[in-house]
């Protein structure tokens, strides 16, 4: 393990080591070897090492869910996650739900609906909306607001967001 020196700390403290780790993170269905600081969080990770920028970082504190991305096909907001921690897992990012070139149907759905202004929490949103319906919580338009409520859409897009979702589901 590799140690980086940390920056001095204001108290005039002797600055503390920081280890460095390998982490193989399985991302988009590719696998991806790193040596990151052991802090970096995941959002960070896919971001500024992978280059996967659809993940925004909204809040940082995992209260707008702009950082949402899928962890073994479940809900995480990346920005309080560490990447250590999700070695060999399998994550997806908004960058890898279309097939062949062709958007998600969630993808789609919010295009056709206009389920976005300014489109900053959209990817966060549409992965959100894709774990909703995996995990069959989007049985009413109820289901939908308090099952979507950790994604904030500072734009108010929330009727045309719920239906897009509402879209999908009927769709199949």
């Amino acid at each position: 393990m590799k140690h980086v020196e940390a920056a001095r700390a204001p108290t005039g403290r002797a600055p503390r080591e920081v280890p460095e780790v390998e982490v193989t993170l399985l991302v988009n269905g590719s696998e991806h070897h790193l040596q990151i600081d052991a802090r970096v969080t995941l959002l960070d990770a896919l971001r500024d090492h992978l280059g996967l920028t659809g993940a925004k970082k909204g809040c940082d504190q995992g209260a707008c869910g702009a950082c949402t991305v899928l962890v073994d096909g479940k809900r995480v907001v990346s920005c309080l996650a560490l990447a250590a921690q999700y070695e060999g897992r399998e994550i997806t990012t908004v960058e890898g739900l279309s097939t062949n070139g062709e958007p998600h149907p969630m993808q789609a759905a919010f295009a056709r609906h206009d389920a976005f202004q300014c489109g900053y929490c959209t990817p966060g949103q549409i992965m959100s909306a894709v774990a909703l319906v995996a995990e069959g919580r989007a049985n009413s338009e109820e289901d939908i607001r308090e099952f979507m409520s950790g994604n904030i859409c500072r734009c108010g897009a929330y009727p045309n967001i719920r239906a897009a979702i509402r879209d999908v589901v009927a769709e199949g």
